[in-house]
């Protein structure tokens, strides 16, 4: 069995990689411990002169680690600069919020020059190479022009835009010529293929041969052929349902129940991000207490928000928004015992959101725009079968694509939020259990080892050479 190397923006750290078990670092690990290799990426450090020469290397059993730290210059023009002011805004579809700028782009490329160049020595001639997500989308032709012939595979997290939307990025075509380095590249939805797809065909009059939604589809591009394929990345259901099991009985679940008085719940939970659709979300629990006023004093909402990218404009003034609206909108329902809005600026461990998502009714889950969002998918996975809650999940969250039978809706309509919000704070039992069933049939068949097993095996057969 060939060896895999994972590369990815960021290692989870050796003593986190459990704890952050239910996203891709559970698969990850799954993945390397069963084939031995290697994760390779940043460390998450920030130095002010480059200064390693060599990537720091642990190993744990047949994994090794490896990590290179990054300059104070290469994580502004690389990370904070293309990767998150220009690919991260293009690709949620944000157009006026890109910032271009040939520095950062130059900043990109040399910093996946640089990382290629350090993967190179450690590689085996039979290792499969397995990139992740929109940082690294040149690494593949970075390996490729430094002689590297392994298969290599990449995996997009984020949605992937319309050919009209990736046409505003200056040198377009060069971004997707590095896409095409790769034998196997993998979206997280249908939609996200085809508009990969559209771009060969009407940019490049590329030719694409479509094999069927488990097939995938043929990209004849830059004289290479390469396959692209949707691969909706999972959570670890069993694991989530037993923790969610014992987490309602902990201590922080039995505070949060104590507060409640009696009332019901709906639980957000979102990085604090531009994409995430949180200032409508709060507009449309307003509109949801306006317009069924019965609800006021007996529901509560908690937004948990932790923050990032704390030094980007666009994060500030959003966090800045969303302190004023919780701020008006409590003062205008808030009793001398309630507050409708619980807004909190932190983060909680995977055990305490458990808890939190089985004790809520509703989960409203609403991103403008979300390559898969796996918060919709824990909250189904943590309710009790018996008692389930609703899933409130907007259209355009790639999870909305199977997850179908919670209640779906347009972000952008508040009173159709609102509408969604008293539908499912109404709903009979049967309904909810019966919706509750059949996306917990999807999360057991389509789990996080189904999507790694199906993206590596993809990646095995995919044309090579």
């Amino acid at each position: 069995m060939s060896r895999l190397v994972v590369v990815s923006n960021r290692v989870a750290p050796i003593d986190e990689g459990k704890q952050a078990a239910g996203g891709l670092a559970v698969a990850v690990l799954a993945a390397l411990k069963k084939t031995g290799g290697i994760w390779f990426g940043w460390s998450g450090t920030v130095v002010e002169e480059e200064s390693q020469s060599e990537p720091r290397r642990t190993d744990v059993g047949r994994l090794t680690y490896a990590t290179l730290d990054l300059s104070r210059r290469d994580f502004e023009e690389y990370y904070n600069g293309f990767a998150n002011q220009t690919l991260w805004p293009l690709f949620h579809y944000r157009v006026g919020l890109i910032e271009v700028s040939r520095r950062t782009r130059e900043g990109y490329k040399r910093v996946n020059g640089y990382f290629a160049e350090k993967l190179v020595p450690l590689l085996r001639p039979d290792d499969m190479v397995w990139v992740h997500d929109y940082h690294l989308i040149p690494f593949g032709e970075e390996l490729r022009q430094r002689g590297c012939t392994q298969r290599m595979g990449f995996f997009l997290h984020t949605p992937f835009p319309a050919p009209e939307i990736l046409v505003a990025l200056p040198n377009h075509r060069e971004l997707i010529r590095e896409l095409c380095a790769y034998d196997l590249v993998g979206f997280h939805t249908q939609v996200d293929l085809r508009s990969f797809a559209d771009y060969i065909r009407q940019e490049l009059n590329g030719e694409v041969e479509d094999r069927g939604p488990e097939g995938g589809m043929l990209i004849h591009a830059f004289g290479r052929t390469l396959l692209a394929r949707a691969f909706p990345i999972s959570i670890d259901t069993e694991n989530l349902v037993g923790i969610a099991e014992t987490a309602v009985r902990s201590r922080h679940t039995e505070r949060l129940k104590e507060s409640l008085v009696g009332r019901r719940l709906i639980i957000g939970v979102d990085r604090l991000d531009y994409s995430k659709g949180l200032p409508q979300r709060f507009q449309a629990f307003e509109q949801l207490l306006a317009a069924y006023p019965e609800h006021c004093n007996r529901v509560s909402f908690l937004q948990v928000a932790p923050p990032s990218r704390e030094d980007v404009p666009e994060y500030i003034a959003i966090k800045r928004e969303l302190s004023e609206l919780s701020g008006r909108i409590n003062g205008r329902f808030a009793e001398f015992d309630w507050v409708p809005i619980r807004y909190l600026n932190k983060s909680f461990g995977r055990r305490v959101l458990a808890g939190f998502y089985r004790t809520a009714h509703v989960g409203l889950v609403t991103p403008l725009r979300d390559g898969m969002n796996l918060v919709a998918k824990e909250y189904v996975a943590c309710q009790d079968a018996d008692d389930p809650g609703v899933l409130v999940l907007s259209t355009f969250a790639g999870a909305a694509r199977e997850l179908d039978s919670a209640l779906i809706v347009n972000p952008f309509d508040i009173e159709a939020v609102a509408d969604a919000l008293q539908r499912a704070l109404t709903m009979s039992l049967p309904e909810r259990k019966e919706r509750h069933a059949a996306m917990m049939r999807i999360l057991r068949s389509h789990d996080i080892g189904w999507w790694r097993e199906s993206y590596v095996d993809a990646l095995t057969r995919a044309p090579y050479g």
